[in-house]
């Protein structure tokens, strides 16, 4: 065993450049999120419970997106730690600020729009509060990398920190669901546990303490990937772990178990053993991305690296162009949010191309150094 370790890892980090199937792992959940979110905006609820609605819901949306955004950005963290002497508590504030302002731009502004034209307080007064404050995956960011940043002053070792992160994402599990009897409260307790108020509303998104194991873990395989000699036998080891997901996904979709279990709170929620399935699929597939790279043509591939590069602005605009046509303009033409799938399907399709558009006029401002 120790044999076969030192011939696959070197003793110093030697993959320190961009790592095109990452960028590949990033780009496409990133790309597919307009289809998510316009889907699970425009469908009734037991409409995404089959179908093309629950693929992307409950698929596409669950598993295979936010779970391999915070593998990758545990990656970033060790790759940057090599390349750049960053200021933690800057990156904090930024993603934080980043976070708020989406919350902004995306609830209170078109919210408040939508109001002051139709005065449909339930529709766009009601969930405001929690809308603007809540937690999104914005917020986790900064309260993960920061997390993660007290670890290293810490000095723990890998094992500590997987340990550590293991034993939040138990104590998370537990405390799912509390109730503090306040929504000030909740909202914020729900930034670290999975809050949840008696009438079922959900206020908390992404609570720190069950989902800091993938970032973690991710930190951790960044760490590996660094030293890694021969990529192409370290992925195809590395392949197996699909089997993991493979096995256990379809067997809860077909018993309506863990994150398939009704409401929402069933994946922001997530309990231990489904985000230890989480980091086998994301790392499984990595591998699956490495051994497809030969098969993507070279074009394609800068405008996933350009996406990769933008994926907090991508996730932003594409917010913000979803609240507006679906909260704002379709509510208010229609009488409704819902559209029919196909109908879902165009606007999404719309609002990914205007999404990626916008990215690369922002790409040349920046070229020009503006």
């Amino acid at each position: 065993m120790n044999t076969m370790i030192k011939e696959m890892f070197a003793d110093v980090k030697i993959n320190t450049t961009r790592q095109p199937e990452l960028d590949v792992a990033k780009a496409l959940p990133i790309l597919c999120l307009p289809f998510v979110h316009v889907i699970i905006e425009c469908t009734p609820e037991e409409g995404l419970l089959h179908g093309i609605p629950f693929l992307f819901d409950s698929i596409i949306g669950g598993p295979f997106s936010a779970p391999m955004f915070m593998f990758a950005m545990g990656i970033g963290i060790a790759f940057v730690s090599v390349r750049v002497n960053h200021s933690p508590a800057r990156r904090f504030l930024k993603l934080m600020i980043a976070g708020y302002a989406l919350n902004i731009c995306r609830f209170l502004i078109p919210f408040l729009l939508g109001f002051a034209l139709t005065k449909d307080t339930e529709q766009y007064i009601d969930p405001l509060w929690y809308k603007v404050l809540g937690i999104d995956i914005l917020q986790f960011a900064p309260l993960a990398l920061l997390t993660i940043d007290v670890f290293f002053r810490l000095k723990m070792s890998k094992k500590t920190m997987f340990a550590t992160a293991l034993a939040m994402s138990l104590a998370g599990w537990m405390l799912n669901g509390t109730d503090f009897g306040n929504p000030a409260l909740n909202i914020f307790m729900g930034y670290f546990i999975g809050t949840e108020q008696a009438g079922g509303l959900l206020v908390s998104d992404w609570p720190l303490l069950n989902w800091l194991i993938i970032p973690v873990s991710g930190y951790i395989f960044g760490e590996y990937l660094l030293r890694v000699k021969d990529k192409k036998q370290f992925y195809r080891r590395l392949l197996p772990v699909l089997l993991v997901p493979l096995i256990y996904f379809p067997l809860a979709i077909h018993y309506g178990t863990g994150m398939f279990l009704p409401g929402e709170n069933a994946y922001y929620h997530a309990v231990t053993y489904e985000l230890l399935v989480y980091i086998c699929l994301s790392a499984g597939m990595l591998s699956v991305y490495y051994f497809l790279l030969r098969y993507i043509p070279a074009w394609l591939m800068r405008f996933f690296e350009t996406i990769s590069r933008n994926i907090t602005a991508f996730y932003c605009i594409h917010w913000v162009l979803i609240s507006f046509s679906v909260n704002v303009f379709l509510y208010i033409k229609n009488g409704t949010q819902e559209l029919p799938v196909s109908g879902s399907l165009l606007l999404s399709l719309v609002i990914s191309v205007m999404t990626a558009v916008i990215i690369y006029i922002r790409e040349g401002f920046r070229k020009k150094g503006k």
